[in-house]
């Protein structure tokens, strides 16, 4: 029987996530990259377990791997966006905050998307419609809620809004502490645990369109019925660009109105 699209997206990123467990604090070479940036083996073999699954599932989609880069088919209708270790820094000084990201996009929508914690041995999936997370074989549909007051601010670059907006400066705004309470995990992770409940609200800069990082979050966000927008409250990959995504929409207005502050 033919693996259905959801189906495949969730092997392929728990294949990734076993690579990265199987690495965890063993010696990893180093593979630079431009401004401080590096890669590790963990990212190199993940990848290559991920393309693996994908490829003899559906040997005719394109692949957009954050190592190997994208294909040869540069205007496919169906392509596979695949980031195999977001958090790579945590990684490598031996922290269990990472995420395997893979999503597929058709024409202009992403339609499956997972983000896999390796350590956890969780599977945060959509089928486009709803979303869901898989622990030890058993789904449950994601929750959004704005309880914890914990927002996730990303301080990693590019910063093209600089210098009107620095998501940075948010830690330091009197009404961002008063209201929420900041966390810097410095990973994607943080985004599908919007979708769960986990966390109020995400903001980072930066343009974000067939992102390998966010696309699988963000379309986890939307099945589960989070409040998505640019960080001026625009429609995504629009104008300033960014990402705002909040668990209601009164979690969203106050970040917005926070960040234009900046603007202002």
């Amino acid at each position: 029987m033919p693996v259905s699209d959801e189906q495949l997206v969730v092997t392929a990123a728990q294949a990734g996530a076993d690579v990265v467990r199987a690495r965890y604090g063993t010696s990893l070479t180093r593979f630079e990259k431009s401004d401080g940036d590096f890669a590790t083996i963990a990212d190199i073999e993940a990848e290559k377990a991920v393309i693996e699954v994908l490829r003899t599932a559906r040997p005719d989609d394109a692949v957009t791997g954050e190592e190997s880069g994208p294909d040869e088919a540069g205007d496919a209708e169906r392509r596979w966006l695949v980031d195999p270790l977001c958090g790579t820094l945590n990684y490598a000084a031996r922290t269990m905050l990472v995420s395997v990201n893979v999503a597929l996009r058709v024409g202009t929508d992403v339609t499956v998307a997972a983000s896999a914690d390796p350590f956890a041995e969780e599977v945060f999936w959509t089928d486009g419609a709803q979303a869901y997370v898989r622990h030890h074989g058993a789904d449950v549909e994601l929750t959004p809620s704005a309880d914890s007051r914990l927002v996730d601010v990303n301080l990693d670059p590019p910063f093209p809004n600089k210098p009107r907006f620095r998501a940075v400066r948010l830690l330091a705004d009197d009404g961002f502490v008063g209201r929420f309470r900041p966390r810097v995990v410095s990973t994607t992770l943080a985004v599908a645990w919007v979708a769960a409940g986990r966390r109020a609200a995400y903001v980072t800069d930066g343009d974000l369109r067939d992102s390998v990082h966010f696309a699988s979050g963000i379309a986890l966000c939307r099945a589960a019925g989070c409040v998505v927008t640019g960080i001026q409250g625009q429609p995504l990959h629009t104008g300033a660009g960014g990402l705002v995504v909040a668990a209601d929409q009164e979690t969203h207005a106050a970040l917005i109105d926070l960040i234009g502050d900046q603007f202002r």
